[in-house]
Parts: C-alpha cells; structure tokens; sequence
C-alpha cells in the first residue's frame, strides 16, 4: 500500500534532526515511530477488551475485592512484602 503524507516543514526538521542523531534515513525514523504508535495502541485495545471480559465476569459472579483490600496489598507488594493474595467474595 503506498502512503503519501504532508509533512509540516517545522516537523520535517526535528524529524531529520532526530534521524541524523541515531545515524538512519528520516523515512527508517517515521516508520519506526508509526510501528510504535501500531503496536501502543493494539496493546491499548488488549488491555480494554480484556478489562471488559474481566468485568463481565465479575458481574455475573458478583464477587469482588473491595479497593482497599486491593491497595493495602499492592502497598505491602511494593514495600517487598510477601502478603496473602486478598480473595474475591460476593458482597454483603
């Protein structure tokens, strides 16, 4: 598939200023930053779709974890500890 983009002249500079600095063609430059932008936002749509699936199923189960629960443990994790994973549990 060919593309054809208008690059603004004020970007056109800083993208052969930054291409000169890592020693590649301007064209190798924006085709690296366009695969970044590709597999950043195909990561972002994995991340929401599973977020979905994982709240579908928490509303079907009905359990949860209460978010200071949660917080109290990812503290405890950061901090080096070695804490018991809170437990998933319907509501009272």
């Amino acid at each position: 598939m060919a593309v054809s983009l208008r690059v603004p002249d004020d970007v056109k500079k800083r993208v052969d200023r930054l291409a000169g600095a890592q020693d590649t063609t301007a064209h190798a430059f924006m085709l690296e930053a366009i695969r970044d932008k590709v597999d950043a936002e195909e990561a972002r749509a994995a991340f929401i779709a599973e977020a979905q699936r994982r709240l579908a199923r928490m509303k079907k189960s009905g359990k949860g974890i209460p978010a200071a629960e949660v917080f109290a443990y990812l503290d405890a994790r950061a901090k080096g500890g070695n804490p018991a994973r809170p437990k998933a549990r319907k509501a009272p």
